[in-house]
């Protein structure tokens, strides 16, 4: 018997055939994730729901084939993406992600912005029971917006993006796994349900809240070929990813791409000055969010083009030249802060000890791959402050493909450490979660401890 899992990420819908017996990806699939609607604001970024519906659907039906003996379907998507949906399970708002930046445009009062107008409404504490997870990019923010705005529907469902494609697939009611619902911004880690409180105080009592679902509850039936299978709540693709690299308690992970986390496994709630996530298992991360990752590099390369973008001359991908480049500098003392953007370090960065003689590409990105790894390692230090991690796990597009990068983190935490097992490593979460789901294990952790003893 298989499984389909699907990924709903940012820039594409990826879809496999999950061999639970075998524990095996198989058939993996991608295709591009709908376009934004065209819109003259360029800090509004909408989706058509219907154009994601279309797609969801799409890879399914290309998926089916490949698995007659489907028994289930396990979904993760990008965890702030928000549509609001009627009692008939149709949508009645345009599908919004984290890309949108609505909530930081300038309120009517004339104070500051939406996201200002909202923290104005919110105590220190408040904010720490919601996990530190309200950003200006959360559905609370944007639910805020349109009630603002005198356009939010009383009775309308805020419900998560992979939680309104499954709703509107099979009819059922719409309801969100734990993971999903703390990413809007509005839940509360106390009491594991809707902080109703700050939901009053923002004037969003009058929505249709979804249902909190526990871990492997039946979201809705959804048809794969000529069956009728059970899709299982859909989870955080940050959670999944890594599940998929089969994250322990002992270790630290470091996922590392066009963003980046530092996160840690804990198995009792612990609030403090980071965010909070719900894991599975009724386990918890502490994580920070946007330390200097792939945005900031790719800041360092918009420099280095810039002429020949005006030139109109197009250059081949600059990664391997780079890569090269930073392979023939083991030290340089050239200094690089990358907090280019708002990041738990800082979002002002800078270029020291520039010499005729360093100022240079391998030059530049080692000191820029070490000055993330410095970053890093301060992250882990306000995790935990008694550095008891005995391994790092590294993800994430970044991590796996530059070996001087993981040169730098290992040595500035002086630990080893070992790569996610699966490249798809979102995929491969999905397919440790269908085989708890299925019944075929007792936990997630369970399966990880299984697989890594496997690998060994």
């Amino acid at each position: 018997m298989s499984f389909l899992g699907i990924d709903l990420g940012t820039s594409f819908l990826k879809g496999a055939v999950l061999d639970v017996e075998r524990r095996k990806l198989e058939q993996v699939r991608r295709k591009p994730f709908p376009e934004p609607i065209s819109n003259p604001d360029p800090v509004l970024c909408e989706f058509d729901p219907n154009a994601i519906l279309s797609a969801f659907r799409a890879l399914i039906d290309e998926l089916a084939p490949l698995a007659p003996d489907c028994e289930g379907i396990v979904v993760c998507a990008q965890m702030h993406g928000l549509v609001l949906m009627n009692e008939r399970r149709h949508a009645v708002s345009n599908c919004l992600t984290w890309q949108d930046q609505r909530a930081m445009t300038q309120h009517p009062s004339g104070s500051g912005s939406y996201f200002d107008a909202i923290l104005e409404h919110t105590t220190p504490h408040e904010r720490r029971q919601l996990g530190n997870e309200l950003e200006p990019a959360r559905p609370l923010c944007f639910l805020f917006w349109f009630q603002e705005q005198g356009t939010l529907v009383p009775g309308s469902t805020p419900a998560s993006l992979a939680d309104f494609v499954i709703s509107a697939i099979s009819g059922d009611i719409p309801g969100v796994d734990a993971t999903n619902a703390s990413a809007y911004g509005a839940f509360n880690f106390e009491t594991s349900d809707w902080h109703h409180g700050l939901i009053s105080k923002l004037g969003l009592d009058h929505l249709d809240w979804p249902r909190i679902r526990k871990q492997g509850d039946v979201a809705g039936y959804l048809r794969v070929g000529s069956r009728l299978v059970p899709c299982y709540a859909p989870v955080g693709d940050a959670q999944a990813a890594l599940a998929g690299s089969l994250l322990s308690g002992e270790e630290l992970s470091l996922n590392i791409a066009t963003g980046a986390q530092v996160s840690r496994l804990t198995d009792q709630l612990c609030l403090g000055n980071y965010q909070t996530r719900p894991y599975f298992d009724g386990q918890f991360l502490n994580t920070f969010s946007y330390p200097a990752a792939g945005g900031a590099l790719n800041a360092l390369i918009g420099l280095l083009t810039e002429l020949a973008r005006e030139q109109r001359v197009t250059l081949a991908d600059p990664w391997k030249n780079i890569i090269e480049a930073v392979d023939k500098v083991t030290e340089t003392d050239l200094a690089v802060d990358l907090n280019f953007f708002p990041s738990p370090d800082g979002s002002c960065g800078r270029i020291d000890k520039i010499r005729g003689e360093n100022l240079r590409i391998g030059h530049l990105f080692r000191a820029a791959f070490r000055s993330m790894a410095d970053s890093y390692y301060r992250c882990a230090l306000r995790l935990c402050p008694e550095k008891n991690w005995n391994n790092l796990v590294l993800s994430g597009g970044l991590a796996c493909k530059i070996r001087a990068l993981r040169e730098e983190i290992q040595k500035r935490f002086a630990t080893d450490y070992r790569l996610t097992p699966e490249t798809e490593d979102t995929l491969f979460g999905l397919l440790i979660l269908a085989s708890v789901f299925s019944g075929r294990a007792k936990s997630v952790k369970q399966v990880s401890s299984e697989l890594q003893a496997s690998l060994r």
